[in-house]
């Protein structure tokens, strides 16, 4: 337990610390909000990997899915890859960067009233982020609390506040350029654990072939061995979670 609590309060501390190395990045709007337009592209690829795979796929989501699909869920993963990042960067970014860059605008309700000349469309652009922003938030900050909870003890409600008030410093303090960078912290450390995931997992079940038996050995409706099949129990469930995942992103 002291080894846990010393390094989330040294995680915390760097939060903080980039946050105040930030702020020489927050002169103006520009700055605050998109970092100048020079934060790169490794803190930029890695910013939209953790706000995409965060604690609503590594806590949540990953076990739902997994427990309903089976094997098959990887499916999901491989739709989140190669079209909600991969497709998502080669067709929509550069275009984006190069647009808002040429409107000069640093929000996207904001590209959408300047490129289309439409008041109406950010009015509706900005009802969209503040409304599904809200749940998306809620769901990361559930998923986070409870694995505080879980971990140390603390109650759920103070697990919040403190995560809401340290993004907040850090946010308000550092900007985008603070988001990235802390983004790209929590991506190297998302990436160490969860290869320490899989490889305590399979050890617990003797490997990965007696894994995948194991699983084939699950009952299901769908029939024996629908867990540890290619498209799983539900195929046409898998392909609707896959779409919403991925394309919706």
């Amino acid at each position: 337990m002291a080894t846990k609590i010393a390094l989330v309060l040294i995680f915390f501390a760097i939060l903080i610390g980039v946050g105040i190395y930030s702020r020489k990045s927050t002169s103006n709007t520009n700055a605050f909000v998109l970092g100048g337009r020079n934060v790169g592209p490794w803190l930029t690829a890695f910013a939209y990997g953790t706000s995409y795979f965060s604690a609503v796929v590594f806590v949540g989501y990953a076990g739902q899915f997994g427990w309903k699909y089976g094997i098959s869920s990887t499916w999901i993963g491989i739709g989140n890859a190669v079209i909600g990042s991969l497709l998502a960067w080669l067709v929509l970014a550069r275009r984006t960067r190069v647009m808002t860059h040429h409107l000069d605008v640093v929000t996207m309700p904001s590209y959408f009233e300047k490129r289309y000349d439409s008041k109406a469309l950010k009015i509706a652009a900005s009802a969209i982020v503040f409304i599904f922003l809200i749940p998306y938030t809620a769901s990361v900050y559930n998923g986070l609390s409870n694995l505080f909870e879980m971990a140390f003890g603390i109650p759920y409600t103070y697990c919040v506040i403190a995560m809401a008030v340290l993004t907040a410093i850090y946010v308000i303090v550092g900007g985008y350029m603070a988001t990235a960078i802390n983004d790209f912290i929590q991506g190297c450390i998302m990436l160490v654990g969860i290869v320490l995931v899989i490889i305590a997992v399979l050890q617990s079940r003797g490997g990965l072939t007696a894994a995948v038996a194991q699983m084939a050995a699950v009952p299901s409706e769908a029939g024996e061995g629908a867990f540890a099949s290619i498209f799983g129990p539900d195929p046409l469930g898998l392909f609707g979670v896959v779409v919403l995942t991925s394309l919706g992103t």
